[in-house]
């Protein structure tokens, strides 16, 4: 294939913007507060199965205090009405015995009562301070959360700025240059990992580093200045420049 010289040196210049944009498309992919915000997620997710577990021990403790509750205004209901009955004094002295004794059970199963719930609201401090805990981490990783993916915002809106001033000035490149050398390009970009034209210099490829033998050297040489260059072992275009060592 010919070309102009002058064209095949821009090729480096499409060159550069085309790595240039893939590097910008590899930093988008491996941004590191993706992989910060994918730890995070994962502590959240522990965290939150903390939490419910921790509200749930709360509630249980609620329930059954608020259970503790009514039997022990059921006994002081019973107690009153008991009381109301012995401060009359009627009714057969048998009767009015029982009362007492009956007065003396409540009394017992009140205490019993009030001691378990007692008990129970110790618990249930407990448990409450538990869950206040993981609420705490909880809103920590949250506010981390927030920064983190208000730096990968920032982060990708940088990206997105340079890659449209890239484009933008790829295109005007690529029209300016004749259309069977970009198709060349971009034919052995697609199978070289996206480098398709490298400089050669000092007798060696720019694409595969591969430093040429006398002969290689002299067939270089001997190629006519319009002439696309392509290395024997990549297959890359190789733009020759006075730096090139021929």
């Amino acid at each position: 294939m010919k070309a102009d010289p002058k064209a095949q040196r821009r090729l480096l210049d499409l060159q550069a913007l085309d790595t240039a944009l893939t590097q910008l498309a590899h930093r988008r992919r491996t941004l590191p507060e993706r992989a910060e915000l994918d730890v995070l997620a994962r502590e959240l997710s522990a965290l939150e199965d903390e939490r419910v577990r921790a509200q749930v021990a709360v509630d249980d403790l609620d329930r059954d205090i608020a259970r503790l509750e009514k039997d022990i205004d059921q006994v002081r209901v019973r107690k009153d009405r008991d009381q109301a009955r012995l401060t009359l004094g009627t009714g057969p002295a048998r009767e009015l015995e029982a009362l007492q004794h009956e007065m003396t059970s409540l009394n017992r199963r009140q205490t019993e009562l009030e001691d378990a719930e007692l008990e129970l609201m110790e618990q249930r401090e407990t448990a409450q301070g538990v869950l206040d805990g993981v609420e705490q981490r909880l809103a920590s990783a949250r506010e981390r959360r927030a920064g983190v993916e208000q730096r990968r915002d920032q982060a990708l809106v940088e990206i997105a700025k340079e890659e449209e001033f890239k484009a933008g000035a790829r295109q005007p490149l690529v029209n300016d240059l004749p259309g069977d050398l970009v198709a060349l390009y971009e034919k052995i970009r697609e199978t070289s990992g996206g480098l398709a034209a490298a400089l050669l210099t000092a007798g060696r490829c720019g694409g595969c580093r591969l430093e040429f033998s006398g002969a290689d050297r002299a067939r270089i040489k001997a190629a006519a200045p319009d002439e696309v260059v392509r290395c024997e072992e990549c297959r890359r275009i190789m733009v020759r420049t006075a730096e090139s060592g021929l």
